[in-house]
């Protein structure tokens, strides 16, 4: 599954490890992610989350300091749970990267064209926090670098000759991939998906040694 499908199932049904601490924890980040998801997270305040979570304040403070801080463990359990499920794509095809690859593309067509996409958590939460300096930024810029590092160490067990380089352009097809969807919506889902399969394949062929 890709980071768009978590953000949206994630945190309806959490697995340890997903989320913070306690139930109560677990019911706040609930209700924050399907908010920041579909409405934009500086759109949502802390007392919408608090509403929709049936907590009082007292209670949604004593987990989160801030609303950054929930902010910040939203983005961290989707990006472990992106984890989780790259870790089971490729122990269901250990000999096969290129399969890992091409399952991850033909799931973000379908996902990027699906009723309820809003795009990439991460690109929306560094559109919303301009800061590089600030802890939302860290934890979007930290889960950019495992996404480029993920692709790399798939693309050089396929035997490219410069496998970073071709990772850096996989992500940045894999972005476009996602504006296409959101514009053209689920109709487009089979064109976004072969589109991105094709421009994928064009980028390994390119990186192929001579």
């Amino acid at each position: 599954m890709t980071t768009t499908g978590l953000a949206r199932q994630l945190l309806a049904d959490p697995t340890p490890g997903d989320v913070p601490g306690s139930p109560v924890a677990a019911r706040i980040l609930r209700a924050a992610a399907g908010l920041f998801y579909a409405d934009g997270i500086r759109a949502v305040s802390a007392d919408r989350v608090i509403a929709a979570a049936e907590v009082s304040k007292v209670t949604f403070y004593r987990h989160f300091a801030t609303k950054d801080a929930l902010v910040v463990a939203y983005l961290t359990a989707v990006a472990a749970a992106e984890r989780a499920a790259l870790a089971a794509a490729e122990a269901a095809h250990p000999d096969d990267p290129g399969a890992v690859l091409r399952g991850y593309a033909d799931v973000l067509g379908r996902e990027s064209c699906a009723p309820g996409f809003r795009g990439c958590p991460f690109i929306n939460a560094a559109a919303e926090y301009a800061d590089p300096a600030h802890p939302v930024r860290g934890v979007v810029a930290e889960h950019r670098r495992w996404m480029v590092g993920a692709a790399a160490a798939l693309l050089g067990r396929l035997g490219l000759t410069d496998p970073d380089a071709a990772a850096e352009e996989l992500v940045i097809l894999r972005d476009g991939a996602m504006v296409a969807g959101y514009v053209g919506g689920e109709e487009r889902a089979r064109a976004v998906a072969a589109a991105l399969q094709h421009a994928g394949a064009a980028v390994v062929a390119a990186h192929r040694p001579a």
